[in-house]
């Protein structure tokens, strides 16, 4: 029997040490070490070899390598095509992570059951085939292509991978998988990295493109060690308010694509549902106008879209006054309100501000300023703002309103939803064609041209 060899993992980055040690010299964190069992087999004992992993390799210049630019796989979602640069690259490994029942599992075998043009491998490790059977009959089965198989050793799923050839993985979830190379429980800091592994050298090799489904700890990072998310081409976030049916997809790291890139969808019995106009679900119909609410021209990666920032200025009821915000950097608005005390000369100081960005979402685009400030200043007064005005500019410290990038994006989608005026920067203006616009554009200096703008010239 051969001897058993421990060693110690850091919880939080994944680094190895021989002893236990009190603070990680890698991540600086205190008593993450553990202790885990790790007995590699010996070389070449339980190991795969892929089809082309035998070719000989040696170095090859730059320009001799060939490559096909039209080669993204289609994966028939715009949402995700998108957030992943228009499509999937053949032989990338992505990490899909999410808070549980959020709906991995049901966008990636959405996403297998809609790529009628792919033989995809769905392997499970958490649900038994019955159990995804059932629920792809709740979404629709449109592709015959799509193959279940429950197991979560990672030598008999090369094997199968090997007879099958499929044209696309999905492994739900990496927490699951053990391989026989070490002697330690599934899920453990050293069976996820060497899962991790074996799927990164089976994905490059065989050129085959793999999806991971990844767990997150309890304060929203993917579990596992850190060199996870260095290891994979892509790590992408589905995140959303259980309150509401809207998803939103996230990319952290793109290898191929932009990082800017967001997709939305919508939680529905038959699945989710692609969300091609974010604009529509994230403004709320209202019957009547009602103080404290201001729409802000946004844009997340490439796409405009229109977002509803809702305030409520009242008198502090228990002396110290309170500032609560959701979807919005908490600091971002305590600076907001620092610039209207001290360089417009609002009393704020002794009042309760209450911040929510509709729909659930997070915003950190600097142009919400002075939709944010207008808020506020709306709830402040009790003045409600004509429902078909919107901003987009961002707020200095000096209390200016600055100009912001993309601006003709904004504009256009604030026409195309109908809004009859938009409150610019001045400093835009320049280089701005406001002739092929039909929407009325306000340019303002200062917050205080706004406030005078907004309430006392209607």
């Amino acid at each position: 029997m051969a001897k058993l060899k421990t060693t110690f993992f850091c919880q939080n980055c994944g680094a190895q040490s021989a002893r236990w040690i009190g603070k990680c010299p890698s991540c600086g964190e205190w008593n993450t070490y553990v202790e885990e069992v790790i007995q590699r087999e010996e070389k070449g004992k339980g190991m795969i070899s892929f089809s082309g992993s035998d070719k000989a390799r040696k170095p090859t210049a730059i320009g001799e390598i060939t490559f096909d630019t039209d080669q993204r796989i289609d994966l028939q979602n715009e949402e995700l095509n998108r957030v992943l640069g228009s499509g999937l690259v053949p032989g990338s490994i992505t990490l899909i992570g999410g808070e549980p029942g959020i709906g991995k599992s049901t966008l990636m075998l959405q996403v297998a059951l809609h790529c009628d043009k792919l033989k995809v491998l769905y392997i499970s490790g958490e649900e038994s085939a019955q159990q995804l059977r059932m629920r792809g009959e709740r979404i629709g089965i449109k592709n015959e292509n799509c193959y279940i198989f429950t197991e979560t050793n990672t030598q008999v799923i090369f094997q199968h991978i090997e007879v099958l050839q499929p044209g696309l993985v999905i492994i739900d979830s990496i927490q699951t998988l053990h391989t026989d190379n070490i002697d330690s429980s599934a899920g453990s800091i050293s069976q996820i990295k060497e899962c991790a592994s074996e799927m990164q050298r089976f994905s490059k090799i065989t050129n085959i493109p793999v999806f991971l489904i990844g767990h997150i700890t309890k304060d929203g990072s993917l579990a596992g060690p850190k060199i996870l998310e260095h290891m994979v081409d892509t790590v992408l976030n589905f995140e959303g308010d259980r309150n509401y049916g809207y998803r939103i997809l996230r990319s952290v790291k793109n290898r191929f694509g932009s990082t800017s890139e967001l997709g939305i969808f919508e939680m529905q019995d038959t699945g989710l549902r692609e969300v091609s106009n974010p604009s529509e679900i994230l403004l709320s119909q209202r019957d009547e106008e009602v103080s404290g609410i201001a729409i802000s021209a946004t844009i997340e990666g490439l796409r405009p879209m229109l977002i509803e920032t809702q305030a409520l200025v009242s008198s502090a009821a228990y002396g110290m006054p309170q500032r609560s915000s959701t979807g919005f950097d908490a600091k971002r608005l305590n600076m907001l309100l620092a610039v209207l005390e001290k360089r417009c000369g609002f009393r704020l100081g002794a009042k309760d501000v209450f911040l929510n960005i509709a729909g659930g979402i997070k915003v950190d685009d600097p142009a919400i300023d002075l939709a944010v400030v207008a808020a506020v200043l709306s709830s402040n007064e009790d003045i409600p703002i004509d429902t078909k005005t919107c901003f987009a500019a961002e707020v200095g410290l000096s209390g200016e309103i600055r100009a912001i990038n993309r601006i003709e994006q904004r504009i256009s989608e604030a026409e195309k939803m109908g809004f009859e005026r938009i409150f610019i920067s001045r400093y835009n203006q320049k280089g701005l064609d406001t002739k092929k616009f039909a929407i009325r554009i306000i340019p303002a200096k200062k917050i205080g041209e706004l406030y005078a703008l907004l309430f006392t010239q209607l």
